[in-house]
């Protein structure tokens, strides 16, 4: 039976404020409040709640026979939480009908997987953590930012024990292959692969209401047809996209509420089911391994990272932002570790790329967007060197931050059992020797009468008499 994998991504960066030089080391709050909640906002009425109505309509209407899947950026989730609430009520109400699976990402939607392990793999547990909190679901899938793969980050992900990853069908890697099967990686077995259909995704996401598109208008029925006619053996089609296409970038006057609400008929109609990315690997067998030593991505004809790190304005940014990573990870300071989660998101290099227009940037240049972000960026660092100063290396730093560390540690325990020594015992605990009663006058005659008395040296007893 073939199946249709729908995963949905959720992303929205914390926009920089025009940000100056002369701001550098007086004002530490780098963010454009305003454009970040009238964003959010926006797209929450156009798009976000609509959509989320959507699926729990064709859940219920469908008996649980229509699923999907998400991923949410944890930067997304944060202003959800401030902005609108009620996008973040409708996933609950979604999760509760057990039919949704949410995947994990990066915390900040971050490249990290490229360059920082360790920061890596901390952003993937809080984010994690962070949709278990929230929805009460554990992911046990992994997207990365951008759709980001390669061997190496296969290993990274199976050391943390996810068993699949969504990653893109990228031609280059493919090659003769079809993206319509479950993979697994090269030097990881146990981590299942499924692979997205550019072609069938982007008809939705992208060529919809296309007017010059030769498939257009695009209908439920014909789009079904395409599926059903992939050959046999190819049994599920992995459709990844922007939960955006549904309301923002396709209109709902192109009709495209209408065209998502009528495929689980159509599909029904021809066979076709509707499984979530846990469903696939549990109920298919993986045909082949896929390897990639160069990092592949959704974005571009490429399909690499040239969209993020393609130029020395990009580059330039990244590196120096990574290099305060390891410092950075040592600081306890709230708003120093929210900032540094912000100030990854990929988004802030994809504004400095120079290859193409880029329709989604809040700056009139690339070059604008290196200006501002290397001012914050330079802001934030000075923050950093305040709390471990840049003229420690950072091996002596971990050792003074190791033995502060075991001395308070140490600190602590010797307060802990002061403090229970110097807790009073309980009554039933204390043994006391009871004191002796008072002796009345008559006890202390017969005691005084009854006394042993020694006889002085010398001095004669009577025969056949005791001494008294």
């Amino acid at each position: 039976m073939k199946n249709i994998c729908f995963n949905f991504q959720l992303h929205q960066p914390q926009r920089l404020k025009r940000y100056r030089f002369f701001n550098i080391g007086g004002d530490h709050y780098y963010y454009d409040d305003f454009a970040n909640e009238d964003f959010m906002q926006q797209v929450a009425e156009v798009s976000y709640i609509p959509a989320n109505k959507l699926m729990l309509d064709m859940i219920r209407g469908y008996n649980g026979k229509f699923k999907v899947s998400f991923s949410i950026s944890g930067v997304a989730l944060d202003q959800m939480e401030i902005y609108a609430p009620e996008v973040i009520d409708g996933f609950k109400e979604l999760a509760d009908t057990g039919c949704v699976e949410f995947l994990a990402e990066t915390q900040g939607h971050s490249l990290a997987s490229l360059i920082a392990p360790d920061e890596f793999k901390k952003q993937v547990k809080e984010h994690s953590d962070k949709i278990e909190s929230l929805f009460g679901l554990r992911p046990k899938m992994f997207r990365n930012t951008e759709l980001i793969y390669s061997d190496e980050i296969a290993g990274l992900i199976s050391e943390m024990g996810f068993s699949g990853m969504l990653i893109e069908g990228a031609k280059r890697t493919l090659g003769w292959k079809s993206p319509n099967y479950l993979y697994q990686a090269a030097e990881h077995h146990k981590l299942k692969l499924l692979l997205r259909n550019a072609k069938f995704s982007e008809d939705i996401a992208t060529r919809f209401s296309n007017y010059s598109w030769n498939e257009y208008p695009l209908t439920a029925d014909k789009f079904i047809n395409w599926v059903a006619a992939t050959p046999k053996d190819e049994q599920v089609i992995n459709l990844f996209m922007n939960y955006e296409a549904l309301g923002n970038f396709q209109k709902k006057s192109s009709g495209i509420f209408d065209f998502m609400r009528a495929l689980p008929r159509f599909a029904n109609e021809k066979g076709i089911g509707f499984a979530t990315p846990s469903d696939i690997i549990k109920t298919m067998k993986p045909v082949d391994s896929i390897s990639t030593i160069h990092p592949i991505s959704w974005v571009g004809e490429e399909r690499d990272v040239s969209a993020w790190l393609g130029n020395t304005l990009q580059q330039e940014a990244f590196h120096k932002l990574y290099e305060i990573a390891e410092r950075v990870s040592l600081s306890q300071t709230r708003r120093i570790i929210q900032d540094w989660t912000y100030l990854q998101a990929s988004d802030h290099f994809y504004y400095m790329g120079t290859k193409e227009t880029l329709p989604f940037s809040p700056y009139s240049s690339p070059y604008d967007a290196f200006n501002i972000y290397m001012n914050v960026l330079s802001d934030f660092k000075e923050r950093v060197d305040s709390e471990f100063p840049s003229s420690i290396e950072n091996e002596e730093l971990n050792s003074l931050l190791t033995t502060i560390y075991n001395q308070a540690t140490e600190i602590e325990k010797l307060e802990d059992k002061i403090k229970h020594l110097e807790t009073p015992k309980s009554p039933a605990k204390l043994q006391t020797t009871p004191k002796p009663k008072p002796e009345t006058k008559s006890e202390v005659v017969v005691k005084s009468k009854s006394k042993v008395v020694t006889p002085k040296a010398g001095a004669k007893s009577k025969p056949g008499k005791d001494v008294k």
